[in-house]
């Protein structure tokens, strides 16, 4: 027999917020239930059955393809299911998702004029999502205790946590309800575990606006820059976190200024790690999530799908790619930027999830926001921004050393392409953007030029660092600046949702 807390009994609203909190409510119950179990298992009882919790779930039915649209949700590519039928998707962590779900479903309840179902569902939490942030008391059982947990707990349970609907490729079996989301609960608790061991960061200080980068100048910089903010009392920016969530709080920052995040700046603070994770990641936190997170992915594609991955169940408003590349046309100095409006996909890693047919559209809300962007901090306009920044095709491969290739198979493909940059990253992370409807841009600076024989020494790339680091990340931030300004609703194109879209954004 299952150990499992009280039943909570499926309920009706028409009102967001007492929707949101009947689901924190029966998360809440299912994590003290899991927590308090696993502290008697750790200390030897016997327990009296399987202990299990479940997930909460929303569900609401429809039976009509009409919408009640109204002028401030009409432009909106996601709010709306796609048409009559019954629609549900697990829940998970509505304190750190309490902005983006009660947001869900007001969209919902309004352009359908329908309630919403709240209750337990029947997928398991598993044992291992339930701990939290510093719980480590696994850590504690004997070999023979922790062979043991599988016959008393639920696990992770990887046919839960696929990403068939992301894909495209899910199908419902029959008397199954429609997905409302990307992610199932489970694959969102897998994604935020594994984001703290690749970064060194909690999930709750990423922002809605995240840069990619492959080199660790950049990261010192925007460190600088994140620290020179903290002594600005006028900055907009309350916190900078770095690795090992060790917390820098705005000068004289007030805690009614720090709003929901106030407890948690108000928390025993991290402290620096001894070495750096993977994929550090760095945030200049803004009170409603609308700041910057920045993380060094490195080197390679495969790094560049596994952390956009799990970027993704965050649902932030944009990411962006700054890094360095190879310019592949003559006319092209050390130091000019490459706005990518293509992708030539020879990076191989998405190749299963995203097919080579599928395009990647340009969104012109990047694109503009990035030139923009480069005007506002070069200060060049018509002309002469030209002369320093081509928008072009950029192609991304996963072999490092893709120019000593016999033949010259790889150079003509790539001038048959028009393409004008390559990198190893930028089409993982614009791929990866499409397939998530996470919108996606890439600005890239020319380092060298190997077909040209313009290949990087090391003074010669020193000052190419010295000369562009900062410039570059200026002008990112800039982007980011821009397109806050200009609502982020706008951002989420419907160039990135299908015509059986679900409807969480």
């Amino acid at each position: 027999m299952p150990y499992m807390p009280p039943f909570v009994a499926p309920v009706r609203f028409t009102d967001p917020a007492a929707a949101l909190a009947q689901v924190q409510r029966i998360y809440d119950e299912g994590l003290a239930h899991l927590r308090d179990a696993m502290q008697r298992f750790v200390a030897g009882e016997t327990l009296p059955g399987r202990v299990r919790a479940c997930y909460p779930f929303v569900r609401v039915h429809t039976h009509t393809s009409t919408r009640n649209a109204t002028p401030a949700t009409a432009g909106l590519s996601y709010g709306f299911v796609a048409g009559p039928g019954r629609f549900e998707t697990t829940l998970t962590r509505p304190d750190l998702f309490a902005r983006y779900y009660e947001n869900q479903f007001r969209l919902l309840l309004a352009n359908h004029r329908i309630e919403l179902e709240i209750g337990t569902s029947t997928q398991p939490i598993p044992v291992h999502f339930s701990f939290a942030e510093n719980d480590h008391i696994e850590g504690t059982l004997s070999p023979e205790r922790r062979a043991l947990m599988r016959d008393v707990f639920d696990l992770p349970d990887l046919a839960a946590m696929d990403d068939g609907i992301a894909n495209g490729t899910h199908v419902t079996r029959p008397g199954e309800a429609e997905p409302l989301a990307l992610f199932t609960a489970s694959r969102v608790d897998y994604s935020l575990h594994r984001l703290r061991h690749y970064t060194g960061t909690a999930p709750h200080w990423f922002q809605n606006f995240v840069l990619f980068t492959n080199y660790q100048f950049y990261i010192d910089e925007f460190v600088r820059l994140g620290h020179e903010a903290m002594a600005d009392e006028a900055s907009e920016y309350i916190a900078f976190v770095e690795p090992g969530n060790v917390v820098t709080r705005r000068h004289n920052l007030k805690p009614e200024q720090a709003g929901a995040l106030a407890d948690a700046l108000a928390a025993l603070q991290g402290t620096p790690p001894g070495r750096l994770p993977q994929m550090p990641a760095y945030h200049l936190v803004r009170e409603d999530c609308s700041g910057i997170t920045m993380v060094n992915i490195g080197v390679g594609p495969a790094n560049a799908k596994t952390i956009t991955d799990h970027i993704a169940v965050l649902r932030p408003h944009a990411w962006m790619m700054l890094g360095h590349c190879a310019g592949l046309r003559n006319t092209q100095q050390l130091g000019d930027y490459v706005l990518a409006h293509a992708y030539v996909r020879e990076d191989h890693v998405l190749d299963e999830e995203l097919p080579l047919w599928v395009p990647l559209p340009a969104l012109s809300e990047i694109q503009l926001a990035l030139e923009q962007a480069v005007a506002d901090v070069t200060g060049c306009r018509g002309a002469e921004l030209k002369a320093i920044m081509r928008t072009g095709t950029v192609a991304s491969t996963d072999n490092r050393n893709w120019e000593l290739l016999p033949g010259n198979e790889p150079q003509r493909r790539f001038s048959q392409s028009r393409a004008v940059a390559l990198d190893m990253e930028s089409a993982t992370i614009a791929a990866n953007g499409f397939r998530f409807r996470v919108p996606y841009g890439t600005l890239l600076c020319v380092s060298d030029k190997p077909l040209h024989g313009e290949i990087k020494l090391p003074g010669m790339a020193n000052h190419f660092y010295r000369e562009r680091v900062e410039q570059h990340l200026r002008i990112g931030m800039r982007a980011i600046d821009i397109l806050r300004a200009e609502g982020t609703t706008r951002l989420h194109s419907r160039k990135l949702r299908s015509f059986a879209e679900v409807a969480f954004q």
